[in-house]
């Protein structure tokens, strides 16, 4: 499906559903932390800024390498998983918490649980309050009318990760799930509609961030010019595809290292699109790091002009992230030991994470990008080349990020944009 005229990119991330009419728990400000806050230490928000894109592309290295994302395209929303999983981090306790710590890349020697908080509070507010382009980020839980949560985890959520509040009744699964799915909808413009599904009486809460934006290419494409051509699968696979061309001044930059040849196309605002075109795919995912992405901008001093050739494409993914993470050390939460005693009230035994499932879409057209992700933890009881042409008519990467905190929002792998 080709995007509109105006174009928007869409992250939904986190439902946490905890082990089994909606009212609206209320949303009280606190002047005092929101004051601590941006008093608070700039060094603790870089450390944790640094940590969410190395875990960026340590996310990724997993994706690829996993058997289901074999010979299919790759793409996720790395600031929805991280966004979801230190909101979880809050009400974790004991190794539970340490491996969420671990897994996301926080240094628990340089950064406490309230240093984790505060930085993702700025991140939220930095997004909310831009002037240049329409953006939101946030967060919301659900929570049974049963289940009774710590009142310091609902502040910290409601402070730290602007979360609103909401009571259900997860007996009734249907109507519960339709009620999460229609305020995710309704946050994400309609882009991410059915959230939650198979939810069971077993379910207890559920936690939910996402991210919205929208904005156009500084440059868009013309039209007129998108024409039928080949797209290179492999050496033994085309197919066609309607290719986009625009000549102008771009910033490029050709990494010798990693043999790959790196354009930036700018939105309308402070992020860009990078779309990276290795020689060899694998050279390029296997050494990637943030490193790579500041050197990459840094480089980008002075424009060349370039007849640029880009495939217009939309495609849809879709991880089932259990193993993934488990793989990255996080495991406890996954195989019933999970210590979740900083959530709830009473001593609920047994919660676990049974499932983690992340979306995604990529819409690429003339006008500009649109994106969206969503990531769903359900949480309950045990149950049982330079030079004047430069075209991507083979797989290439992309990472669409804020230019000026280099925040990933989006990264992936485009194999065969027609599937």
């Amino acid at each position: 499906m080709m995007m509109r005229a105006v174009v928007g990119l869409w992250v939904l991330s986190a439902v946490i559903c905890v082990g089994r009419g909606h009212h609206h728990l209320g949303h009280d400000d606190d002047k005092a932390v929101q004051d601590t806050v941006v008093d608070g230490s700039a060094n603790s928000v870089s450390l944790v800024n640094e940590a969410n894109k190395e875990f960026s592309f340590r996310l990724y290295r997993q994706l690829a390498a996993h058997a289901d994302s074999q010979g299919k395209n790759i793409f996720f929303s790395p600031a929805s998983v991280s966004t979801a999983l230190a909101a979880l981090s809050v009400g974790a306790q004991g190794e539970t918490h340490r491996q969420l710590f671990s897994g996301l890349g926080f240094n628990s020697s340089l950064l406490t649980q309230t240093d984790v908080d505060q930085a993702f509070q700025t991140f939220l507010q930095r997004a909310n309050n831009t002037s240049q382009e329409d953006a939101s980020e946030g967060t919301a839980v659900f929570v049974d009318k049963i289940f009774k949560l710590k009142p310091e985890f609902l502040q910290t959520l409601k402070q730290s990760y602007l979360a609103d509040g909401f009571n259900v009744d997860f007996s009734q699964s249907t109507k519960s799930a339709d009620t999460i799915n229609k305020y995710v909808e309704e946050k994400t413009n309609g882009k991410i509609d059915q959230l939650v599904e198979d939810l069971d009486a077993n379910t207890f809460m559920c936690l939910i961030s996402y991210i919205y934006y929208k904005g156009k290419w500084a440059t868009q494409f013309d039209p007129k010019l998108t024409k039928q051509d080949d797209f290179n699968v492999d050496e033994n696979t085309k197919v066609s595809v309607d290719m986009m061309n625009l000549e102008d001044r771009l910033h490029t930059y050709h990494d010798r290292e990693l043999n790959t040849t790196v354009l930036q196309l700018p939105f309308n605002s402070s992020y860009s699109m990078l779309l990276m075109l290795p020689d060899v795919m694998a050279t390029l995912e296997n050494a990637i790091s943030p490193n790579h992405v500041t050197k990459w901008l840094k480089a980008m001093m002075r424009p060349r002009r370039h007849d640029v050739y880009i495939p217009k494409f939309s495609i849809r993914t879709s991880y089932k992230l259990n193993d993934v993470l488990t793989e990255m050390g996080m495991t406890d939460m996954f195989d019933g030991h999970a210590d979740l005693g900083g959530i709830y009230e009473e001593d609920w035994f047994g919660l676990t994470v049974s499932k983690l499932v992340h979306k995604a879409t990529l819409d690429v057209d003339e006008t500009g990008a649109e994106a969206a992700a969503s990531t769903a933890i359900l949480i309950g009881r045990t149950s049982d080349l330079p030079g004047d042409v430069l075209k991507f008519n083979r797989p290439f990467m992309v990472i669409i990020t804020e230019r000026n905190t280099e925040k990933i929002l989006f990264l992936g792998k485009i194999i065969n944009p027609t599937i």
